[in-house]
């Protein structure tokens, strides 16, 4: 049995017995008092170095975690993702130790990533919109993610690079979907891409109307962050240590997502994950901000 897919929108509520009106809250962005704003978090250049994170001591010093503490095997782990990669950028590695550990696995595909080729002769937005939830579908087969415990895969098809404009629309669908005992992964509220901080707000209210446990995941902070960043919460961060065979496969997978490793002579525009980007996200350890 390979990944089930399915297309997920939010379902009418049953009814319920009358209540007193309540003025509805719409959901907010974040505040300054939230966090440095997205100007702060320029993604742009080459960005920090993989060197200068490696030869930082604070990365080897964080406090080490397993896949059983970060999310237990009575509970589902609900991965949420702003773009097609995001999943195995993220967490590829946790994705497989999950699997061996028989964790229900729900994979949220926020957007089907449409937008990573403007102007583009060679990928429309149609051809991307084909394209890469295949690359999705490849790149969990590469993990090892099939057969009776293959994750469950929604899509919200929400539009790529507008995430925050349909908040509401994703946090409805959250709050539908999540269950108290449910471990919630997303892309960290301030991760510098505007749908990877709109995914981590949405899911963060949603957790905690549900009484899930959230778990926030570093993406492009590590190229515009800088080792021991006062911006980043280190006493939130724990490392979860990699095998060779579970890397190995993390990698092979990353492959899978071709049209986002190239450039693209039609544009000019260079490839959106070149190496010195990969270079960041493919170690034997995967950060986590509990």
């Amino acid at each position: 049995m390979g990944v089930m897919t399915t297309a997920y929108t939010p379902q009418p509520q049953a009814p319920q017995a009358p209540q007193a009106p309540r003025r509805p809250q719409p959901l907010q962005p974040p505040s300054a008092a939230q966090g440095p704003q997205t100007a702060e978090r320029h993604i742009a250049g080459r960005g920090t170095p993989d060197a200068e994170w490696q030869a930082w001591r604070g990365l080897a010093e964080l406090p080490p975690i397993t896949a059983a503490d970060l999310a237990p095997t009575q509970g589902r782990a609900i991965i949420i993702a702003p773009h097609p990669d995001d999943e195995v950028l993220a967490c590829g590695g946790l994705l497989q130790l999950l699997h061996a550990q028989g964790t229900r696995t729900v994979l949220l595909a926020v957007t089907d990533g449409t937008a990573s080729h403007p102007g583009s002769g060679l990928l429309t937005p149609a051809d991307l919109a084909r394209l890469r939830p295949q690359e999705t579908a490849a790149a969990l087969r590469t993990l090892g993610l099939d057969g009776g415990n293959a994750p469950q895969l929604l899509r919200a098809r929400l539009p790529d690079g507008q995430v925050r404009a349909h908040l509401e629309q994703l946090h409805t669908l959250l709050r539908q979907l999540l269950r108290p005992e449910d471990t919630v992964f997303v892309t960290w509220r301030q991760d510098g891409h505007p749908d990877h901080e709109a995914c981590g707000l949405a899911a963060s209210l949603a957790a905690r109307a549900c009484r899930a446990t959230l778990v926030e995941m570093p993406v492009w902070s590590w190229h515009w962050a800088t080792p021991g960043d006062h911006r980043l919460p280190w006493h939130r961060a724990r490392r979860l240590q990699l095998g060779d065979e579970v890397l190995r496969r993390k990698q092979q997978a990353v492959q899978c997502f071709q049209t986002q490793l190239h450039d693209d002579p039609s544009s000019g525009q260079q490839a959106i994950l070149p190496p010195h980007v990969l270079a960041r996200l493919l170690h034997p350890y995967e950060i986590y901000f509990t």
